[in-house]
Parts: C-alpha cells; structure tokens; sequence
C-alpha cells in the first residue's frame, strides 16, 4: 500500500511573488528570478550555502551566485559542487575538489560522490544553516543532478540544515512519465530511487516527492516554483538561455532524445560522445545503413532515422569511423524517447551481429532491472518490452500526480 507523509511533515511551496493570472502568455520566471524579485526574503538572517553548476544562471547569464554574491539582502557563505563540478570544468565522473572560487572567495566544497553522513559533515564543516539547490535538470533518471538533489536533502536532514529549492523548467517537457522505473536492488548514483526513467517533473516537484516518499529523515523543505511554466512546454517556449548542464548536453534536442539513447552507454556502441551530437549519433564500426532501414520500418511516431558516419575524438571508436544512425526527432509532442531508445537496441541487435551489452551490465543500473537486457537478448521486441513495465509506470504515475506544481 501507498504510503503518504503528507500529514507527518509540513512541505512548504513558496511563491515568492504573488502570481497574477492573465489570458496572455506570461513570461516564464524561475525560482531564482522570484526569490530576487522578493528581496531574498526566504533567505533573510540565514547563513546560505548553494548546490550549484554552471547552469545556475539568470536572464541576462549571469550566474546566481555571482549575484548573490554582490547582494547586501543575503550571506552567501559557500559553494557545493556536483559531478562536473560549480564552474564546470571536468568531464563526465570528474568534480573539482575543494577551492577557493577566485571569482568570489568563497569556499567551494565537492558534493560529488558523497551522501549520508559524510556530506551532513560538509554541510556542518560548512557553517552553513540553509542549503540552497538551483541546478538545471534534463529530465532522466539517470542524469546525476537528481540524486545530488536527494543525497543533498538527506544530508542536510542529518545535519539540520534547512533546505530550499529554486526550480527550472523540465527541457523534455513534464508532460507524462514514460519507461521502467527503478528496482530498489539496481539502485545506483544513476538511480537511487523508484522514479521512471523519464519522469517528467521538475526539480522542486521531484524534491517534493523524495522528501514524502523516500527520505528516512525528511528535511524541512521549500520549494521556490516558477510562474509562467506550462508543463506541454518545451525548453525553447521559456526564452531562458540554455548552458550545458554537463559537457554531453550541448543543447535541448540533446535533452529531448536522452533518456532513451542514454541506454546505449550499456552497449559496445558508441552513444556520440566525442561528438558534436552526443546521444543523436549511435553507431559502432561495422554498422551500415541496414540499421537505420530496420528502425524506420517500425514506423515510430515523431522520429525518422538517417544513416550516418562519425568518427568520435574521444570515448568509444575515438579517432575511428563508425556507421550508424542519426535521430531527427519530427514531431516533439508526439516523440516518445524511451520507446525510441528501447527500438533502436531490438534493430541493433538485429542487423549487427557484433552488438554486445557492457560485461559490467550497466545497461541494468540504467533501465533499473535486468528486464531489458534479458528481454531483447530472448528476442523480444519493442512493444513487448515496453508493455512488460506500464503496470509498475502507471502506479509512479500516481504517486507523482500528488507532487506536480503546475499545469
């Protein structure tokens, strides 16, 4: 049985301005914009630490905790860095370390690979007593910012830090919930909790639903949401300015396809890394144009397949040519990129007889089960797959409705 929280702890959703409603489009403001707009009341007489990257932007590019920074309304006392690190500077699996960030001073402190007590003692080594989050999320489950969020929240409930989220729009939309969600015993840094594999929510709803749902030790949250934010949106309605949130993501489209060819990081084929459209060029060496034929006879709504050459600088095949596929997403509303995904590993392994999975069997960390790999290695095929998981899909699906903030 479904257990809520929602009477043991009082989860405050803050409006940092009074939304006004209107028959226009308004202009879509993230919670960073609001909480300025405000004149930093949440944050007024607290000592502030921040959970941050490069993303952490406003309108005009500058980053937040430049701004802050400036501000005489807060004391902005510290930095947390993520995978990749706050200025970005290191590549997938890399962080920065501890530093003194030069532009400001202040103290930088590396989140990365760290949970449970030892991050509560960063967070207290800190002398922080509010923990801010204002990264900028790609919709995945496996995209790590998430799980900072969570390790973060967790930590800072052991510590007794209070905990604010500043939200951002979903780039993929907030539209539904689609693939497999988590198995607790494939629980990893790419997925520590039962959430689909595209979970359509943004970082405060998700916040939301971690602090009711999973923490042991929940943490008193508030969410700053944003205004103007439609969840059939797609990133480029905002008009925010889009940075990278690791060096893989160099756009929205990148975001869009994600959560479905990130699944191909379990195969011995190349995801596009090293290329200047990572997770939209799949391939291997050895492939042909027979694979993007296969996919295109499945007839996939919003998608058509090209075959394609690369030749990836760096990752797999670096400095050698690889056949395979380029996705053209046709029709984003109609676009399903886990089903998608899930397609294009069923023709892989069709039309190339050298397709392998990773001997770790990272694909399962990815989908969250062994179902996918074990499926498609006894000939499954797509609908098959996708059906085997829409019992479980549409019971998150139900947990989740209680947490969205917009419609």
């Amino acid at each position: 049985m479904h257990l809520s929280r929602r009477n043991l702890l009082a989860t405050a959703t803050v409006a940092a301005v009074p939304a006004t409603a209107s028959h226009h489009r308004e202009t879509v403001r993230t919670g960073f914009e609001r909480l300025v707009a405000d004149d930093y009341r949440l944050l007024r007489g607290r000592r502030v630490g921040i959970v941050t990257n490069p993303t952490g932007i406003t309108r005009s590019a500058e980053h937040v905790v430049d701004v802050m920074h400036a501000s005489p309304l807060v004391e902005l006392a510290a930095v947390f860095g993520p995978e990749h690190g706050f200025r970005g500077t290191a590549q997938a699996g890399g962080s920065e370390g501890r530093y003194d960030d030069p532009e400001t001073g202040l103290p930088v402190y590396d989140t990365y690979l760290k949970s449970g007590r030892p991050l509560a003692d960063v967070f207290t080594a800190s002398g922080v007593d509010t923990i801010v989050f204002d990264i900028q999320d790609v919709g995945a489950r496996f995209y790590t910012y998430i799980w900072t969020l969570y390790d973060c929240m967790e930590a800072a409930g052991l510590a007794g830090k209070r905990f604010v989220v500043l939200d951002r729009p979903n780039p993929a939309t907030g539209r539904e919930a689609q693939g497999p969600v988590l198995h607790e015993e494939f629980a990893t840094f790419v997925g520590r909790r039962p959430i689909a594999q595209a979970h359509g929510m943004t970082v405060a709803e998700l916040a939301r639903l971690f602090n009711e749902e999973f923490l042991a030790a929940p943490v008193p949250l508030e969410t700053v949401r944003m205004t103007g934010w439609r969840r059939t949106e797609f990133y480029d309605a905002s008009n925010l300015p889009w940075v990278p949130p690791s060096p893989n993501m160099p756009t929205p489209d990148t975001a869009l396809v994600y959560s479905g060819t990130c699944m191909f990081e379990g195969t011995n084929l190349s995801e596009g890394r090293g290329t200047t459209r990572p997770f939209e060029l799949l391939g291997a060496e050895g492939i042909d144009g027979r694979w993007a034929a296969a996919a295109n006879r499945l007839g996939l709504p919003g998608v058509r397949f090209r075959e394609a050459y690369f030749a990836p600088t760096f990752s797999k095949f670096q400095g050698r040519t690889a056949g395979g596929v380029q996705i053209h997403v046709t029709d984003r509303a109609a676009y399903d990129p886990v089903r998608t995904g899930i397609a294009l590993l069923v023709t892989a392994r069709k039309v190339w007889d050298g397709f392998a999975w990773r001997p770790d069997d990272w694909i399962d960390k990815l989908t969250g089960s062994d179902r996918v790999r074990t499926m498609i290695d006894a000939g499954a095929d797509t609908d098959e797959v996708v059906g085997a998981w829409q019992q479980e899909l549409a019971a998150f699906r139900r947990i989740r409705e209680e947490y969205l903030l917009y419609g």
